[in-house]
């Protein structure tokens, strides 16, 4: 929801908050949360990274303020959070706060004000990358590209175990929601798919379900422009793996890349592991003997990680039909011009439900030269387009 501040000196920005209380006319302002200092009947700003905000403002409002303002720090970018603060607030993003910063340090008459807009309705861009989502590359297993895919996980509205949010809002008794961001909202949205591929796929594997959710996901946003970072920079595949996922189309994806439990542990042998530490994870005795192994790109993954320092490298993946039984995809490559890149053969043709299909994927560029590379490459059909991304980093 809009929670707009104007200063003393005429700015004005839009930051966020869950609830909309009534508006503060032009009141003093004053920076921090120095127990010393009144507050009294003033509005606080404050680092939003100095503890609970919403708890800082319980103590803001205990000893009499009137409102608050969370600051937000330098790299966070345009991500500001929608919480149910106990009194009038607004989160404003990074880039405003420094000119908040800077009007505290200009005067010694601050003044500001809190105008509640209400909800805002079709935000865009979105989506974005928030700053805390994690980046990749894998420091465990740089051969495989993380993050896999992103998910909705900023400002979600979330049932609640207990009621939340300031008094004398609608009821007057506090709402039993939240507005929740992290890996506590994108899991349950990404697990609530899986579950969707499982019930209409019960005989899909894991890594089956993990396909069809990278390989349909979507690389532009609501403006068919690349997703962006929090700092309104295209985000890169650390940032956002396949894409954002699109819950319409992982429940027939045409062709999947699964993994069985054999090629599993010829990749845990190929980390490096020794025989004593596979078995612990896979219950099998000797599984590494005889140096059975392969490398982490060689894993039957739905994208392709590669070091630059190597300059050239070939890969083979396996497709597995769960489209139409009878059906056409033909190659598509999108890799910069400074990356030589070939699929064999360029066309796969299926006759029947669960055929597979073996292709090879080789990829060459100056290691002198090309420090960092993205692109992906499509398998396309009448009915669909199966997206692996392709990083050389």
């Amino acid at each position: 929801m809009r929670a707009i501040v104007s200063l003393g000196n005429g700015r004005s920005f839009v930051g966020e908050s869950a609830y909309q209380p009534s508006s503060i006319a032009s009141l003093p302002l004053v920076y921090g949360l120095d127990e010393s200092k009144s507050v009294a009947g003033k509005i606080v700003a404050f680092e939003a990274q100095d503890g609970d905000g919403i708890q800082n403002g319980r103590i803001v409002k205990e000893d009499g303020g009137a409102g608050i303002i969370l600051l937000e720090k330098e790299g966070t970018g345009h991500t500001t959070f929608a919480e149910p603060h106990v009194l009038p607030a607004s989160h404003v993003n990074s880039e405003d706060s420094d000119i908040i910063r800077q009007y505290i340090k200009s005067s010694n008459n601050l003044t500001a004000s809190i105008t509640f807009n209400g909800t805002s309705l079709g935000t865009s861009p979105a989506p974005v990358v928030a700053y805390f989502s994690s980046r990749g590359p894998s420091t465990s297993s740089p051969g495989i590209m993380k993050p896999d895919i992103i998910g909705p996980g900023v400002n979600v509205i979330a049932a609640w175990p207990f009621k939340v949010g300031p008094p004398g809002i609608g009821d007057g008794h506090g709402k039993v929601f939240n507005s929740i961001s992290g890996t506590s909202m994108s899991t349950p949205h990404l697990s609530g798919i899986a579950a969707l591929i499982k019930s209409a796929h019960q005989d899909w594997s894991p890594a089956a379900i993990k396909s069809a959710i990278m390989t349909t996901a979507n690389v532009i946003d609501d403006n068919k422009r690349p997703i962006l970072d929090e700092n309104f920079n295209s985000a890169g595949h650390f940032s956002v793996g396949a894409g954002h996922v699109n819950p319409s189309k992982v429940t027939n994806p045409g062709l999947i890349y699964d993994i069985d439990e054999e090629q599993y542990t010829l990749y845990l042998c190929g980390l490096g592991y020794s025989d004593n530490e596979v078995e612990t994870i896979t219950h099998q005795k000797g599984a590494c003997g005889k140096g059975r192994k392969i490398a982490e790109a060689e894993l039957n993954y739905p994208s392709v990680a590669i070091r630059a320092t190597i300059g050239k490298y070939t890969v083979n993946r396996t497709v597995t039909n769960v489209g139409a039984a009878k059906s056409s995809y033909t190659i598509n490559i999108d890799m910069p011009k400074e990356v030589t890149a070939n699929v064999s053969p360029t066309k796969l043709e299926f006759t029947k439900a669960k055929e597979k299909k073996t292709f090879t994927l080789s990829l060459s560029w100056d290691a002198k030269k090309t420090k960092h590379a993205e692109g992906s490459f499509m398998w396309i059909s009448a009915d669909h387009v199966v997206r692996s991304p392709v990083v050389i980093f």
